[in-house]
């Protein structure tokens, strides 16, 4: 008896483990990002605390729409560990998305990452394809005030449907999510993925992916 009892205390250890691994919790009050460290961690090295001021906690500039005027019609404004390095270890991020009319977010998946969107100006369609074998599309028109979530590492999009510009407000489980874009991780990789692997994948003859490709 002694013995299952350690086996399943073992198992519920190594389980909350496994858990708290996929983003640690902070060990000190905060890690701020040092870009300028040679260390090698799993995320960023910490500047010396002495040295941290208010400006390593903060951004500016949320409040200005980004630039719209692109091929897809939308822009994001990112406010990851790269733009506040206090956010290292602390496992939260964010984002403002503009969107031009019938701008759009190409589908796309955040590998290290769930969000969280927050429609403020406008009306969105917005979806997400759960994995295999359903690859089911989960997908829902949103107004002003909305709120929508795309769990972690699943494909999903955001289209403006309404009359004019609109732009949303995500928040990510992550201090860098990280973005796979699909069209571009499949037709734009450096080196190419081989013709014949995506033809046939694609079901498609190798012209098209290669019409495809040069337009990434």
């Amino acid at each position: 008896m002694a013995n299952r009892i350690l086996v399943i205390s073992t198992f519920i250890a190594i389980s909350f483990s496994m858990v708290a691994s996929f983003e640690p919790s902070p060990l000190q009050d905060f890690c701020v990002a040092d870009p300028t460290s040679s260390a090698r961690v799993n995320g960023l090295a910490c500047l010396d605390s002495k040295m941290v001021q208010a400006n390593h906690f903060s951004f500016s500039g949320l409040h200005i729409p980004g630039n719209t005027s692109n091929a897809l019609g939308s822009a994001v404004t990112p406010v990851f560990v790269g733009q506040i390095p206090g956010l290292n270890t602390l496992g939260i991020s964010m984002a403002r998305i503009d969107y031009a009319p019938w701008g759009l977010i190409p589908p796309h998946s955040h590998p290290r990452a769930t969000e969280i969107l927050t429609v403020l100006e406008g009306r969105l369609l917005v979806g997400f394809v759960t994995s295999n074998p359903d690859n089911r599309l989960i997908t829902k028109v949103l107004e002003k005030g909305d709120v929508f979530v795309f769990p972690i590492g699943l494909v999903h999009f955001q289209r403006n449907v309404g009359l004019g510009s609109a732009f949303s407000i995500s928040s990510l489980s992550s201090q860098n999510p990280g973005v796979l874009l699909v069209a571009n991780t499949l037709f734009g990789s450096t080196p190419s993925i081989p013709n014949d692997i995506l033809a046939k994948a694609f079901q498609v003859d190798k012209p098209v992916v290669e019409k495809l490709q040069a337009q990434f």
